[in-house]
């Protein structure tokens, strides 16, 4: 009589031990495998991520060629704080643009801020007026959506963000607010936010990127005036939908 399955096995207990080896691969085998697969493709894009941020990507024409004068506007450079324009620097800012412009005409003045992000996209979640101006001891007050229109009579929709700073020092200031991603025009940050926004940009393609404008004064109607006269200025030195660059062909660069 053939032993039955108990006493087979302790009969023949290397036979047994083949048998389940050539089987299915365990379980338990095929997580752990998993997780260190993916722990090491993890750490290899980590590793070629923090070899490529600490290197800008340019745009064609760097947005120190900005026109200084503008119509009736005539723009001097605004200093950025060193420590605020180490941290932009080090953690998401490929480019920027920082000038007061004065109309000549009307006296008005604004602050003209542009910002490009391209080799980390993801690295302008969370900087927007409402975070950073508290930050700065401002008070917010409110924030209203709103819109504009060029010169060339495109519409463009924007945030107007309010602050103020308690007495002895009291002042308001009126911020225009809205951002470009891939070329598309936005108001909020669900354009990069999501995964494809946060990753590295390891092609180092100059059209993937999210720029943030911010144009700020003490008066809504100087703010509306130098948007509507610097937006579309603004929009040729970022590559459109197509990774084009209106202000390559005017400036040359590269």
């Amino acid at each position: 009589m053939y032993p039955n399955r108990k006493e087979y096995l302790l009969i023949q207990p290397e036979n047994y031990r083949i048998n389940s080896l050539s089987g299915k691969v365990p379980t338990w085998f095929a997580w752990i495998l998993a997780v260190l697969l993916l722990l090491f493709f993890g750490i290899t894009y980590r590793v070629l991520a923090s070899m490529m941020v600490n290197t800008v990507i340019s745009l064609p024409v760097p947005l120190s060629d900005f026109p200084k004068s503008i119509d009736n506007w005539k723009g001097t450079e605004q200093s950025i704080p060193t420590t605020t324009r180490e941290y932009m620097e080090k953690n998401f800012a490929d480019d920027y643009l920082s000038r007061r412009y004065v109309n000549n005409d009307s006296q008005d003045w604004a602050d003209v801020y542009v910002v490009y992000c391209a080799s980390r996209p993801g690295g302008m979640l969370g900087h927007e007026p409402r975070v950073c101006y508290p930050g700065n001891g401002w008070v917010h007050d409110t924030t209203d959506l709103s819109s504009f229109t060029t010169k060339q009579g495109r519409k463009v929709d924007c945030l107007i963000h309010r602050f103020h700073k308690p007495a002895p020092e009291y002042v308001e200031i009126i911020i225009l607010n809205f951002y470009i991603v891939n070329g598309h025009l936005s108001t909020n940050q669900r354009g990069f936010s999501g995964f494809y926004g946060r990753k590295f940009n390891l092609a180092r393609n100059p059209a993937r990127y999210v720029a943030q404008v911010q144009i700020s004064s003490t008066m809504e109607n100087s703010i509306r005036m130098a948007a509507k006269d610097m937006t579309e200025l603004i929009l040729d030195f970022l590559p459109d939908e197509n990774g084009s660059v209106s202000a390559f062909e005017k400036y040359g660069h590269y």
